[in-house]
């Protein structure tokens, strides 16, 4: 699709949704069966765009990708009846006789820019909440991840509505012209630096946005902890596609007395997943392309590496890689990381720690390892994120209940289960008087009883 096209496609899209089409129950619920049956049959296909852009192993691949989507689809068409019914609420004295609720309706046209980390996820989530909201979409996955967005744009428009759904490929330029039509919700992944040209463009038709960003999320490790199973989860959601996960830990702040034999385990741990070479192993990705190679490797700039280090560019391999007594001033400790490295600042307890995260902007994400639920929970009372893990890291975006986004400068606005059905609808209040009886108290001229009446009741 050339730029030029994009005005007409938005207007043909709101034609459809001014005509009512995508508003009815038995759209929203046929569309995310199609949208079922598109991740089932077409998985192939995004499978092998996922290995070819990023170099995910299937099984990664399916689970964080993919099959990911499965349990935010059947949420929401198993709940959308409820969530559309009309709520209602406790209707005060002084409006009777009268009946108030709650309906949740349309936005009408929204945007959905997609990242490259996870590019299927990542563009279609966000429009099962959009679907399920009755909204039409425009979908613009990353042109970061090329084979991913060609397969998005090839098998959206063959299972669902056309008239309702649309995909753009391209780049900045095609986003800037997305960006100057007016939409009713523009939902963005990404990075701070885009997010603020995405406010900035939403600004002028005063559009709603929900930004997910990311930020430096830190694991903190108590010194009574399960070090075997703290190491294995902290690796597997430190390394996982390489690095490339916006809440992957970014650095660990370890009590210092067990910073060290952690940094251990972790080797352990990376060698049990991937073998004594993963650049060797099938199981472990790569960067997605130079110029994010180039920048994670510059972050290895002046650290003392434990583990890992080395890096192919031809590959675009990096290991993956733990950085021992880091501290707040290395290369890597000044920017999200989002690549295969793992600082690991020793601390002098809890309270170090939590002074530490509270220094900096609050994270997407926040994980904290202890045996003692006093601890954890103190941590959780005395800092902010997005979201947060106890003895786990990342799996809070597995469950479709809970609402994902982040806070501050990590975010703004929230989706998955109910949270992306509200995200993509107007909360619309109605007020239903009866005309049977119309009391005279609310009415000139006012008299002392009304005065009185009035104020005993309001």
């Amino acid at each position: 699709m050339d730029a030029t096209d994009i005005p007409a496609l938005v207007k043909g899209l709101r034609a459809s949704f001014d005509a009512g089409r995508s508003r009815p129950l038995e759209w929203r619920r046929a569309q995310l069966d199609r949208m079922r049956t598109m991740l089932r049959e077409q998985e192939g296909a995004f499978l092998g765009a996922l290995a070819a852009d990023l170099g995910k192993p299937a099984t990664e691949a399916y689970a964080a990708d993919v099959g990911f989507l499965y349990a935010d689809l059947d949420m929401a068409r198993r709940n959308l009846g409820r969530w559309t019914r009309p709520r209602r609420v406790r209707t005060p004295l002084v409006v009777q006789p009268a009946k108030a609720y709650v309906v949740h309706e349309p936005l009408g046209v929204v945007l959905v820019i997609g990242p490259w980390n996870y590019p299927v996820q990542l563009v279609l989530a966000p429009l099962v909440g959009a679907i399920a909201g009755g909204n039409c979409a425009v979908l613009k996955p990353s042109e970061v991840a090329p084979r991913t967005s060609e397969v998005i744009a090839r098998v959206v428009p063959r299972y669902l509505d056309p008239d309702c759904v649309a995909v753009v490929e391209g780049g900045p330029d095609e986003t800037a012209t997305l960006l100057a039509e007016r939409f009713d919700h523009i939902f963005y992944t990404g990075n701070g630096r885009v997010a603020r040209v995405v406010m900035e463009a939403a600004a002028k038709h005063l559009t709603p946005v929900t930004l997910e960003l990311g930020g430096k999320s830190p694991v903190i490790v108590d010194d009574d902890v399960d070090l075997d199973v703290a190491a294995r989860r902290i690796a597997w959601g430190k390394f996982l596609n390489a690095g490339q996960t916006c809440i992957a830990p970014d650095y660990a702040l370890v009590t210092r007395s067990v910073a060290s034999e952690l940094i251990d385990r972790i080797t352990t741990a990376i060698r049990g997943f991937y073998g004594p070479d993963p650049k060797a192993s099938p199981d472990y990705a790569r960067i997605v392309n130079d110029r994010h190679f180039e920048r994670v490797v510059r972050l290895l700039d002046g650290a003392e590496i434990a583990v890992g280090g080395d890096h192919d560019a031809s590959e675009r391999y990096i290991a993956p890689t733990v950085l021992a007594d880091a501290t707040p001033d290395i290369p890597a400790m000044q920017e999200e990381i989002f690549g295969p490295v793992l600082p690991v600042l020793p601390v002098d307890g809890i309270d170090h720690a939590v002074e530490l995260v509270n220094e900096r902007d609050r994270p997407l994400a926040l994980y904290v390892f202890s045996r003692r639920r006093d601890v954890a929970r103190d941590v959780i009372a005395r800092t902010s994120s997005g979201g947060a893990c106890v003895n786990a890291t990342m799996f809070h975006v597995a469950v479709p209940a809970l609402p994902f986004g982040g806070v501050g400068p990590s975010g703004m606005g929230a989706y998955h289960g109910r949270a992306g059905f509200e995200t993509f609808s107007h909360a619309r209040s109605v007020l239903t008087r009866s005309t049977r009886v119309d009391p005279k108290i609310g009415y000139p001229p006012y008299s002392p009883l009304k005065d009185r009446l009035i104020r005993r009741f309001l």
